[in-house]
């Protein structure tokens, strides 16, 4: 799975205060390992940094 900018996700993340919320991916940052990490914009905030794997991209949010 590879996600985009502006595709709407879930957060698993136990740790995270948006645990469980649906929000937008606002950036996509590739590691020096080749891995991606996402900024994800929710409602009350946002959260950077986090890796695909916590991350359910929400079916049907395709606009084309």
């Amino acid at each position: 799975m590879s996600l985009e900018e502006d595709d709407t996700v879930i957060l698993h993340d136990e740790h995270s205060e948006h645990d469980g919320e649906e929000g937008v991916v606002t950036q996509v940052m590739e590691t020096m390992f080749g891995d991606s990490n996402y900024t994800v914009s929710f409602d009350d905030g946002q959260e950077a940094g986090i890796s695909e794997d916590a991350l359910e991209l929400v079916e049907g949010d395709d606009e084309e």
